[in-house]
């Protein structure tokens, strides 16, 4: 083993009462790959957080290169060559990527930027490490891919030595994953150092060398990759087994028609794709995924079936019924919506837990009357969802915000089936699912995996829409593809492979994309 190129030693820091890293230390080499894991709210994002110089540890320090880090100073980090490719890309869609890449590298007193000596490193680094990108062309027009590409450029261009990947194939199709893992092949034998944070144990196994497991702020395990197996990695997560939940191959019969609609478009809105001629049929007691790739309509789809835009063209029904785009409606039907965004869209940060839990349900008797709020019956009904859903982090008065990513998701999905409680089968009409795992631990998504096949089995309709394949594989019964604001038919789970799945996000149609001699119509 070569010697250290980062060393964390002793850090701990705590948030009033709240110890997220105690007393942690680790070790990275030059050309080895460290997969940080562990549950939400186990410490990771902390940890990469003093390490990039945002927070200050309460005790400890940090050496890279054999020298201190100053606390506290991105700056310095970025200096001693540590980069970080955030989950969520922080590029600027209105400048080329040539321009993004420079970003910031140069003073501002400068007369007039280098451009064409930042071009020539650029295409080096791009030739060097197989990062294929177009340095004159916008960052808006970019796949998901290309985009990933240029936040790995934009960090070696500036000399990083030390690469931070934070969750980095939770937006790829699988072929684009592919190309990422060759082009870290390629980093990591050039000497590059790399700790990799996700959440998918298949490719920590693939892609890492040694792995370093977090639970309650503790480093619980450190040690080679090799041996090591996702059962394994799973439970030393959690400090239990997990059990993963998946569709069985013989469920019941789907039942009557529930959503179905028919050549339906919407107005693009913003950065939001519009949906075009859309025709989507889901039967109660059936989950129906959409996959696709971020950015290509999913978001319209989930808010028009949230009740959050109107039909511009088309036909949209529940059970028989024409709603507007009107939530209220929605809800009362009942209509289950899980958010994609759980902090902006699923919960108010600064309302307690029982706060959060009645939002939807403010004309139910049980919870308000002649416009006031019966706090007592409020909190008694956060109390019975917190412990049925297993929602750790406080009780029915602690504010939403201080729960880590998965017990906020439990939260919502709580919230959202709850609604089906006064049904005759105890579940919604129909569970519209947006991105429902997305960065949960290996323990919430077996959690979250099983209330929606639960819902299903009750006689619910499920809707879910997904960027991850293997989620959509183990829950879906059908499953359609959207692409740039158009659905495919959708078509039985067996029809599809990871292959043509990947295919068919990335555009492509006919016998490349989807299996048609195997699939029958649609329902």
């Amino acid at each position: 083993m070569t010697e250290p190129v980062l060393r964390l030693s002793g850090i701990t820091k705590r948030f009033g009462s709240l110890v997220a890293n105690d007393g942690i230390s680790l070790e990275l080499c030059a050309g080895e790959v460290l997969a940080l894991l562990g549950e939400n709210g186990a410490g990771k994002s902390t940890l990469v957080s003093i390490l990039f110089g945002h927070y200050v540890a309460d005790a400890g320090h940090i050496e890279a290169f054999g020298q201190p880090l100053p606390p506290g100073q991105p700056r310095a980090a970025l200096a001693a060559g540590i980069g970080m490719v955030h989950q969520h890309f922080t590029l600027a869609d209105n400048l080329s990527v040539l321009d993004n890449v420079m970003l910031g590298t140069e003073p501002l007193w400068r007369w007039r930027s280098k451009r064409g000596a930042g071009r020539q490193r650029l295409d080096e680094l791009a030739q060097r490490f197989g990062l294929r990108v177009r340095p004159e062309a916008l960052v808006g027009s970019l796949s998901v891919g290309e985009r990933q590409r240029v936040e790995i450029l934009k960090a070696l261009y500036r000399g990083a030595r030390i690469l931070i990947l934070d969750e980095p194939t939770a937006v790829l199709t699988p072929q684009e994953s592919e190309q990422l893992f060759a082009t870290l092949d390629t980093l990591v034998k050039d000497g590059l150092a790399v700790i990799f944070i996700s959440h998918k144990l298949d490719e920590v196994l693939r892609v890492s060398h040694r792995v370093a497991v977090l639970r309650g702020g503790k480093l619980v395990h450190s040690g080679p990759t090799r041996g090591t197996s996702k059962v394994g990695l799973a439970a030393t997560m959690v400090g239990r087994e997990v059990l993963v939940p998946s569709r069985p191959a013989t469920v019941r019969a789907p039942g009557a028609l529930v959503l179905n609609c028919k050549d339906v478009h919407t107005s693009a809105r913003g950065h939001a794709t519009a949906l075009s001629g859309v025709d989507l049929r889901v039967l109660s007691g059936e989950i129906l995924a959409v996959a696709g790739v971020s950015g290509n309509g999913q978001v319209a789809l989930a808010e028009l079936l949230h009740g959050l835009i109107p039909v511009q063209r088309g036909s949209l029904q529940v059970q028989g019924r024409t709603l507007p785009a009107r939530p209220r409606d929605w809800i009362g039907l009942p209509v289950a919506r899980v958010p994609e965004d759980r902090h902006s869209q699923g919960v108010v940060g600064d309302l307690s837990l029982w706060e959060n839990t009645i939002t939807e349900r403010l004309r139910d008797k049980r919870f308000a009357r002649w416009g006031w709020v019966r706090r007592a019956a409020a909190r008694a009904h956060a109390q019975a969802l917190i412990q049925r859903f297993d929602v750790r982090g406080g009780g029915p008065d602690t504010p939403a915000r201080r729960l880590s990513g998965g017990n906020m998701q439990k939260l919502v999905l709580g919230r959202a089936l709850a609604l089906g409680d006064d049904t005759p089968h105890g579940a919604p009409t129909l569970i519209v699912a947006a991105q429902p795992t997305w960065g949960l631990d290996v323990g919430a998504v077996a959690f979250v995996h099983e209330r929606l096949l639960e819902a299903a089995a009750k006689g619910s309709a499920v809707l879910l829409i997904s960027e991850d394949l293997d989620e959509i594989l183990a829950l879906a019964d059908r499953i359609a593809v959207m692409h740039q604001g158009r659905l495919t038919p959708a078509r039985p789970r067996a029809a599809w492979t990871l292959a043509s799945l990947g295919l068919a996000m990335a555009g492509s149609t006919g016998n490349a994309g989807v299996p048609t001699d195997t699939a029958p119509a649609d329902a």
